[in-house]
């Protein structure tokens, strides 16, 4: 069963730059909570997870909505950019409810996306938190940005939030003590 809050809420409220922790176990999404995660990442099902915390959750497994539903997330990120088949999977998602993250990793990128669908959340992704910078100005106001942050500095997650991005993408939760 997918979070209280909806992914979007979840990254857009409050002050500050949300973090979204990838999961692999319950332990580990615990432990995000703990640690003041915003949201969870998930790369397939884990079990125990509604037990474990009702942080919302961003798919990452596949570009498969009907997997991320069942698997009790609350977003989607999409990655087939190019490919035909994105507005169908967009539409799809949005149909079951989920909110929809496009990846995007270069200007062209975002324009194709921007006349395709007009999303309302993008992950913006590149060698390092430089490339996210580079991309956050095209990104049109009133969407919400997430940086891929997995192996950024404190101090370049720090420069994310300066420049507006409203949430960043961290690697692995440490497994719980």
């Amino acid at each position: 069963m997918p979070g209280l809050r909806r992914f979007s809420q979840a990254i857009s409220e409050g002050d500050g730059i949300s973090v979204i922790v990838d999961v692999h176990t319950a332990d580990q999404a615990r432990v995000a909570l703990d640690r003041g995660a915003e949201a969870i990442a998930l790369h397939g099902p884990v079990n125990g997870l509604a037990d474990a915390t009702e942080l919302p959750a961003l798919f990452c497994g596949s570009d498969s909505p009907d997997e991320a539903f069942e698997c009790g997330a609350d977003a989607i990120l999409l990655t087939g950019l190019g490919d035909e088949d994105l507005p169908g999977l967009h539409a799809r998602a949005l149909e079951l409810g989920l909110d929809c993250v496009i990846e995007v990793r270069d200007e062209e990128q975002l324009e194709q996306v921007l006349e395709l669908l007009d999303p309302e959340i993008f992950l913006l992704v590149g060698d390092d938190a430089e490339a996210a910078l580079e991309l956050l100005p095209d990104v049109p106001a009133g969407k919400l940005a997430i940086a891929d942050g997995r192996g950024a500095t404190s101090d370049e997650i720090a420069e994310l939030e300066r420049a507006g991005v409203d949430a960043v993408l961290v690697g692995d939760a440490p497994p719980a003590a």
